[in-house]
């Protein structure tokens, strides 16, 4: 299982711009094979923070998920395009 998070910062202004790119994002990743988990947030205290919880069943699998149509469109021509900053957290599952 690969699991890790996404961290992203934008201008306040963007909310709802960002809201729907995440929105039609996650249906369409939550669809994938080999996607296990896929939940888009905003951080409570900081709404111009999204974080991003991803779990996809092997490296394929996240593989084929980076060359989607829709993450080409909503991540790779959205969201990182309107990002002022981005971290990635790679996890390992306790037990």
């Amino acid at each position: 299982m690969v699991s890790f998070t996404v961290r992203l910062r934008f201008e306040e202004g963007e909310h709802e711009a960002i809201a729907e790119m995440l929105r039609q994002l996650t249906i369409a990743s939550r669809q994938e094979p080999g996607c296990a988990s896929y939940i888009a947030h905003f951080v409570e205290d900081d709404p111009a923070t999204v974080l991003i919880y991803e779990q996809y069943l092997d490296e394929a699998a996240l593989e084929r998920h980076r060359n989607t149509p829709h993450f080409l469109q909503y991540a790779a021509g959205g969201l990182y395009k309107l990002k002022h900053t981005r971290q990635v957290e790679r996890l390992i599952a306790v037990g």
